[in-house]
């Protein structure tokens, strides 16, 4: 265990512990990272924040993450609950990159797409961790041709917490050659604590003012549209589920927000800038989303059919969490006038999210 001081004037308190409840053999880790009120835990597999914790308004703590203790329930398919995601978050249509005249095909996921990184994607790793103030760095190698993505990738995130409930989440990445890279993180965020209900009472604003249409598999058109009049507009605070049952109600039952948000630029020189904020009246907390990345996937557990059950014993049904994933576009490699993810050999990819927890 060892200790640092954090922003606020308070420590971040470091530990590392072993975490392994499902009988598999593997060599897990957890590392805990704890700084007044606020506490989250890093598990060595898929580089996952695994739980996240902080103070509602009453001063009651609460785990503000989805997951389970249960290996077999985080490493489900198309869960990726608090997984670092890579090569590449979210899709790319027909399974293939073109880099300087080269045709790549990657690893189907189905639907004509691949999502994620392909099927065996960074969630599914075990990563080298190491200790840095006030947190823990995650490092994995990737071979050149995994998932049909080129070029050996040198990839880490850090996670790192600080005593004014600040959670930075810092990615790097260095590949052999020319490829395509985009990061994120995929938690599902309840601010009224996991298992205690859905979110559709949650108020949330997105600092966009555009998005991209999707067709069927939820690939962009090429386009950014203007939210205002349409289902996608956050500009101001609106509750989820009043967004989805009485604006816009083709968007309840089994369907819901899976999209992609246009954020408005980001300052310059790297500075991480608010992409969104989530609001639980009931308890108080609040969720400011940072980053240095232009575009925010919203998802909101439209899929969630009960087959998994939290750490609460709760299974999670729709709407259980709300996805904010910050990262490039979708299909980004076949739209050349979507910002770029394209990695140069020998450059190094750099991203961060900052997640700022709060009370109203």
């Amino acid at each position: 265990m060892a200790v640092h001081r954090a922003d606020g004037a308070q420590q971040t308190v470091v530990r590392r512990e072993p975490f392994e409840r499902s009988g598999a053999g593997l060599a897990i880790e957890r590392w805990t990272l704890r700084a007044g009120p606020y506490e989250a835990s890093v598990l060595s597999l898929g580089a996952t924040l695994h739980t996240l914790r902080a103070p509602d308004r009453s001063g009651e703590d609460g785990q503000l993450v989805l997951g389970s203790d249960e290996l077999h329930q985080l490493l489900g398919p198309a869960r990726h609950y608090g997984a670092t995601i890579g090569r590449y978050a979210n899709r790319i249509a027909d399974s293939r990159v073109n880099l300087d005249g080269v045709e790549h095909p990657l690893a189907p996921t189905g639907d004509g797409v691949t999502i994620h990184g392909g099927p065996d994607g960074f969630m599914h790793r075990m990563w080298a961790t190491e200790e840095i103030p006030g947190g823990v760095r995650l490092s994995l190698h990737s071979p050149d041709g995994d998932q049909g993505f080129p070029g050996g990738l040198n990839v880490s995130v850090s996670y790192t917490l600080s005593g004014v409930g600040e959670l930075t989440i810092s990615y790097r990445a260095v590949s052999t050659k020319d490829t395509v890279v985009n990061l994120t993180n995929h938690a599902y965020f309840n601010l009224g604590g996991e298992g205690s209900g859905d979110v559709l009472g949650h108020l949330l604003t997105v600092d966009a003012d555009e998005y991209t249409p999707a067709d069927e598999r939820q690939i962009p058109y090429g386009r950014y549209e203007p939210v205002a009049g349409t289902p996608f507009d956050f500009t101001t605070a609106r509750p989820v589920g009043k967004a989805l049952r009485e604006d816009h109600p083709q968007l309840a039952g089994p369907g819901g927000y899976d999209h992609n948000w246009v954020l408005r630029a980001r300052p310059a020189d790297g500075t991480p800038a608010r992409a969104a904020l989530l609001e639980d009246p009931a308890s108080g907390r609040t969720l400011e989303v940072l980053t240095t990345e232009p575009g925010i996937q919203v998802y909101t557990a439209n899929k969630f059919q009960g087959a998994v059950t939290g750490a609460s014993g709760v299974p999670y049904g729709p709407y259980a969490g709300i996805a904010l994933e910050t990262q490039h576009f979708p299909d980004s490699p076949h739209h050349p006038d979507f910002p770029s993810t394209e990695l140069r050999a020998g450059e190094e990819f750099r991203s961060t999210t900052v997640l700022r927890l709060g009370v109203s």
